[in-house]
């Protein structure tokens, strides 16, 4: 074969062969000579020039576009030598432009470098070749030194400049930069540059200002509305994603599969994935193979398989993304054995497929599956290596990831920080910073992954000392410098350093947010939420928890009804902030108008609200949540298991209680314990004893709230010798006893009217008894009608809590049995004088599911309302 080309003289058309192995069709003059060559795929050159015959200037134009269109750098260095050859490179403006091009679009910088050096002028177009091809290469800090230098030059920027260096813009700052730039050369309006720079500050996560500049572009086009929506989806913003979708609809914009594709990224929910699909059905999108993979991608990500793989079979055609997408999806769902029956039906495994296998299989711990499938691989790129080595280190196998990482043929600056975060992640943060030296270039991951190392471990000085060396910082080294100090209590540096930042992104309001209340500075937590630009539920949630933990209801239950909109945890941190402080029976009324709303309780809202029913002593409402976690598929965890378990035995169902413990698949010492002190609240200790026996016999380790349990079952019986042997017994279990421990000695003793070695006992004691143990002792002496030692017990108890009423009244009724009533008259005027005050008793009942309390003293009943 042989490159031909006509070539026009003053008599006629004469045709050079230029390459034997390069072939592009002979034309006339009538052709577009770029048209024709453009779609040609030249072959691999074998051999240089055979002819030095000089081409015209469009001739050559031409053959470099061919190379440019095909990605020919060899072929394209051919034309190079001949055109150097002709004396065409410095003297056709044109004609370098094109050189640049081919080396950039080739991805040969350091010839584009070289090219560009030697130009003896260049136009907007060169720079403009240029600053894209380091900017499309990675090379981040050389494509803004050159728009800049382009500046210093005298050219102005095109909107083309601006769409090429805008990939380089790493930070904030650099994109001000850049967009002050835009806004000076009139383009901030342009639809093409807008459009860019929209998706700039999406990858950068800056939502708000990648809003401001789409709602000022004078027009946009479906490409511009694609962008917001996929900016939204990509940064979280489903909500918001899916809003503009709609708006886009609404007003007749006509929808692509990047649209579909775009919306259906956003959708984090089943329900409104099901949504967006059935628009997509009705829109005819459904056999687009984008909007396909996106669907089943997505289906994927919301645990729905059934779903993704009714899309997949319906598709006419499939393609390597759509065959991984269905892997990574049986993967991520734990479902490795159809993912891996689907990858060998695959009609042609890509490195990409293989490398989802290995990192699903990572991802759940079955590391030597990953490991057999790296092995098989027939070819491993860098991702390969990564993945795998990510994987030794996600499971904890720092050895044997470094192992690979000195076996792998190539590192790139991810290889490498994926090691660092091995080490720093384990403890070994001498190990992360030996090889934190060696990289051949550290990028700001590397930086932040040794900065958020040191402070992991403690070590604030070195954090700040890395922290203050970065050549460049983002939002995420000031929000883990800041992260730092809170670990710490060091509340000034932390508003020293959120004062400092260039730029802050809602983990940094939130983080400050999270500080002040911890440190119970409500006030200053309240004056940053106020001053946030935006807001998400975590900012909301977090003041709401905030509020509830220092005991203000009512400013939480505030902030809950003004929230725009509330999640899970919204309506779970406000049950809490109820049931926290003491509003039980709210806090049960709102679960119900959480579940009305429809919104879809979490394990962690039924580990709050199973306990507010046995705090209610609610059987009935406490049944009820009961169905309410069969139907949410939470019945087979443990953690609710053992608290279904407490609840029924508080509630007074011993049997529903032992009922649901038998039903358990699995048990831990909280299952076991639970049990154990529900049989001994109830009095039946000899089921607590056998239980505890059991309970060792399946090889399961007690705890301290066990030894509870069998304490107040031995007290509950009077079995005073088998209650010392499990006190004593607790120290060979590693478990030292609590003051909860030492008040369950002190009642067994005192009940079975050992008062006096109860006494001693408390003397004893290497903890320095509190209200309650001197509390037991003192239910003992009024059991037993010893007087004389009551009045010291009591004497020690004013002291420890003189607010305390309990003391007062016991005592008070000790002297009542014995006719003291010149006694009870001044523990009454003692009381008066200290501004003691008893509780009135109260008690409720529960009747078709309504709760009534009644007060001594009053006349009428009260009740909490009704929970259905």
């Amino acid at each position: 074969m042989a490159v031909a080309f006509s070539l026009r003289t003053q008599k006629k058309k004469k045709t050079v062969f230029l390459f034997p192995t390069l072939h592009i069709q002979s034309f006339t003059s009538k052709n577009t000579k770029a048209e024709t060559n453009a779609n040609r795929n030249p072959m691999k050159i074998l051999c240089p020039p055979i002819m030095k015959r000089c081409l015209e200037s469009s001739d050559y134009a031409s053959l470099l576009q061919a190379c440019i269109n095909n990605r020919s750098l060899l072929e394209g260095k051919l034309v190079h030598a001949h055109i150097i050859q002709a004396g065409f490179e410095c003297q056709n403006m044109a004609i370098s432009n094109k050189i640049l091009s081919m080396y950039a679009k080739c991805g040969c910088m350091e010839n584009a470098g070289n090219a560009f050096d030697k130009m003896p002028q260049r136009d907007v177009a060169s720079w403009t070749v240029i600053i894209a091809g380091y900017a499309r290469q990675g090379h981040a800090d050389a494509a803004m030194k050159l728009f800049y230098e382009m500046q210093q030059a005298g050219i102005q920027p095109n909107q083309f400049t601006f769409a090429g260096v805008l990939p380089a813009c790493v930070d904030a700052a650099a994109v001000k930069d850049v967009r002050d730039e835009i806004i000076r050369c009139g383009f901030e309006s342009d639809v093409f540059v807008g459009t860019v720079l929209v998706n700039r500050y999406a990858k950068i996560g800056n939502v708000k200002d990648a809003r401001h500049v789409f709602d000022r572009m004078s027009e946009r086009d479906v490409v511009s509305w694609n962008t917001m929506v996929a900016c939204y989806a990509q940064n979280g913003y489903s909500d918001e994603a899916l809003q503009l979708f709609h708006e886009m609809r609404r007003m007749g914009i006509d929808l692509d599969h990047f649209s579909f594709a775009s919306v259906v990224s956003a959708c984090a929910k089943d329900g409104v994935l099901r949504e967006v699909h059935g628009v997509i059905i009705k829109c005819g999108f459904e056999g687009n193979v984008i909007v396909a993979n996106a669907l089943v991608d997505m289906y994927g990500k919301c645990g729905n398989m059934e779903d993704a793989h009714n899309v997949f079979d319906k598709m006419p055609q499939w393609n390597a993304i759509s065959w991984t997408a269905m892997i990574a999806g049986y993967m991520q769902n734990g479902h490795a054995n159809e993912a891996l029956k689907l990858f060998w039906e695959m009609p042609e495994q890509n490195v990409v497929s293989w490398n989802a296998v290995i990192a699903g299989y990572a991802q759940h711990g079955y590391l030597d599956e990953a490991l057999e499938m790296f092995q098989r691989m027939p070819d491993r790129d860098i991702i390969s290596w990564n993945t795998i080595i990510a994987g030794h280190v996600q499971n904890g196998y720092v050895e044997e990831a470094l192992k690979l990482f000195e076996a792998a043929p190539e590192r790139d600056v991810v290889t490498w920080n994926v090691m660092i975060a091995g080490y720093t992640q384990n403890g070994h943060i001498d190990e992360a910073m030996k090889l934190f030296q060696k990289m051949p270039r550290q990028d700001v991951i590397s930086w932040n992954t040794m900065i958020a190392g040191y402070a992991q471990i403690g070590q604030i000085g070195e954090a700040l000392k890395l922290f203050q060396k970065m050549p460049k910082r983002d939002t995420v080294s000031w929000n883990l410098m800041i992260a730092a100090y809170a670990q710490n209590g060091c509340i000034h540096e932390i508003m020293k350093l959120f004062k400092e930042m260039p730029e802050r992104n809602l983990i940094s309001w939130n983080t400050m947010i999270a500080v002040n209340i911890e440190n119970r500075n409500l006030e200053e937590a309240h004056k940053i939420f106020q001053e946030m630009p935006e807001r998400n539920s975590v900012s909301w949630n977090t003041m709401i928890s905030g509020y509830s933990q220092n005991g203000y209801v009512n400013k939480a239950l505030k902030l809950f009804e003004e929230m725009p909109e509330r999640d899970v945890v919204s309506w779970t941190e406000m049950i809490a902030g109820y049931a926290h402080n003491g509003y039980s029976d709210e806090g049960l009324k709102l679960f119900r108008e959480m579940q009305f709303s429809g919104v879809k309780p979490k394990l962690e809202t039924f580990a709050i609200v199973i306990p507010i029913c046995a705090n209610l002593a609610s059987l009935e409402q406490g049944k009820e949540v009961h169905e309410v976690i069969i139907r949410s598929g939470f019945k087979s965890d443990v953690y609710v298991g053992s608290a279904l378990v407490d609840m029924y035995a508080k509630c007074g169902s011993i049997e529903n209680a032992r009922n649901m413990f038998d039903k358990m698949q699995q048990r831990d010492v909280v299952s076991w314990s639970a049990m154990i002190l529900g049989y001994a609240m109830h009095g039946c200790s000899q089921e607590a004893l056998q239980l505890f026996e059991k309970m060792q016999q399946f090889g399961t380790k007690p705890d301290h709230v066990t030894f509870i349990g069998v304490l107040s079952a031995c007290c509950h019986a009077g079995l005073v010798d088998k209650g010392w042997e499990c006190f004593d017994s607790m120290s060979s279990y590693g478990i030292a006893p609590t003051m909860e421990h030492y008040g369950c000695m002190v009642d067994l003793l005192g009940r079975a009217g050992q008062l006096y070695k109860a006494r001693d006992f408390i003397n004893d004691m290497p903890l320095k008894p509190d209200a309650a143990v001197w509390g037991c002792l003192l239910g003992a002496c009024r059991i037993h009608a010893n007087i004389e030692l009551g009045e010291r017990v009591a004497k020690h108890l004013f002291e420890l809590d003189p607010k305390n009423a309990a003391p007062y009244v016991l005592l008070s009724n000790m002297y009542a049995t014995v006719g003291r009533w010149n006694d009870i008259s001044k523990v009454r005027k003692m009381m008066k004088g200290r501004g003691v005050k008893k509780k009135p008793g109260c008690s409720w009942i529960e009747i078709d599911k309504r709760i009534y309390a009644f007060v001594v003293g009053e006349k009428t009943s009260a009740t909490s309302g009704e929970y259905s």
